[in-house]
């Protein structure tokens, strides 16, 4: 801390504390503590500086200087309290899958309070904030409560503190979950159409934590056969040449102390030769097949709509007094002498 005066008839300055107690009189120490030093003293300078500043240190320091009347200025110093590295409590690995814990992050004497932010993995998340005044100084606590799943197994949760007397820097710890859960199998193959010589590999991918180890293989509801061309490796099952007796339903199972799961893989083998005979022959049927229906769908729609246009009923009444007629000329004259009482012809439309 330094006072400087610009006019200054050969007086001393003086430093004092918050507590009024005088520092340095000049280049005179005052006050036995070795944490403050004199840096410069002369008729227009006094230059102090304090080591190892503590909360204690915070106040309004005051520079005299003994005229008449006394002149002082005055400065107020604030003094941060630097947080803690945090501490993440709450967890004890492993947690089963489905299990609630809690993750608690602590960090002690910031001033002021500091700031607690979550991250699982690179991606911020939000938990509960609390704050107690201790002194001068704060602590503060945040808690997660997560009910954890597979997903959350290798998960990094990291506590970050963010405070200004740590800037550009901040404290932080990370907690990586282990989450044990019971298997999940699939069955993945080489092969999309195999065929009889081919080579193929089926492998069980199991999933689970522990992970289960070694895999159980069956073919048909009993063990493989014991032959040379069916090899398995770990996860793996090859069957080097293909024949018909390899047909059958291949089950792979896993198992760990929280659970079994399994797959199950069809297997048919097709004859080669057969496939180029009949390959061509099932192209032309369903090209054919497919033409047909076309057709037959458009004639069933023209003669739908053929019906629907000459659908309709048609009814004539001839006159009375024609049917008797020895001729044709004598029914038209009986016919139209009997207008009066003959019945109008009708027609119906429909």
């Amino acid at each position: 801390m330094t006072c400087r005066v610009d006019h200054n008839d050969n007086t001393s300055l003086q430093w004092s504390n918050p507590a009024q107690q005088t520092l340095f009189f000049g280049d005179k120490k005052a006050l036995r503590d070795n944490r403050i030093e004199l840096v410069r003293a002369s008729w227009q300078e006094l230059t102090i500086s304090i080591s190892e500043v503590t909360l204690s240190d915070e106040g309004q320091y005051t520079c005299s200087l003994f005229t008449m009347p006394v002149k002082t200025a005055k400065a107020f110093l604030t003094v941060l309290g630097v947080p803690e590295k945090p501490q993440i409590a709450g967890f004890t690995k492993p947690a089963m899958e489905g299990d609630e814990i809690t993750l608690t992050c602590v960090t002690s004497g910031s001033k002021p309070a500091a700031e607690i932010r979550w991250f699982r993995n690179e991606k911020e998340i939000q938990g509960a904030k609390e704050v107690n005044a201790s002194g001068k100084t704060f602590t503060v606590r945040s808690t997660l409560q997560l009910q954890v799943d597979r997903n959350d197994d290798g998960v990094a949760y990291t506590c970050r503190v963010d405070h200004v007397s740590l800037t550009p820097l901040s404290h932080q710890v990370t907690e990586v979950l282990e989450v044990h859960y019971a298997p999940r199998v699939e069955i993945t193959h080489s092969l999309t159409l195999p065929q009889e010589g081919q080579y193929l590999k089926l492998e069980c991918v199991s999933k689970g934590n522990p992970l289960p180890d070694p895999v159980l293989w069956t073919k048909d509801g009993g063990e493989l056969p014991d032959i040379d061309r069916m090899i398995v490796e770990g996860r793996e099952l090859t069957i080097t040449s293909l024949n018909k007796t390899d047909n059958g339903t291949y089950r792979c199972e896993a198992s760990n102390h929280l659970g079994t799961s399994s797959a199950e893989y069809v297997l048919f083998v097709y004859d080669p030769n057969a496939l180029e005979q009949t390959g061509p022959d099932h192209a032309v049927i369903g090209g054919v097949v497919a033409v047909v229906v076309f057709i037959t769908l458009c004639l069933i729609i023209v003669l739908g709509r053929y019906l629907a246009r000459h659908k309709g009923t048609y009814l004539t009444n001839e006159a009375k007094g024609a049917e008797d007629a020895p001729d044709a000329d004598t029914a038209i004259i009986n016919a139209e002498g009997n207008q009066a009482h003959a019945e109008e012809k009708k027609e119906y439309f429909i």
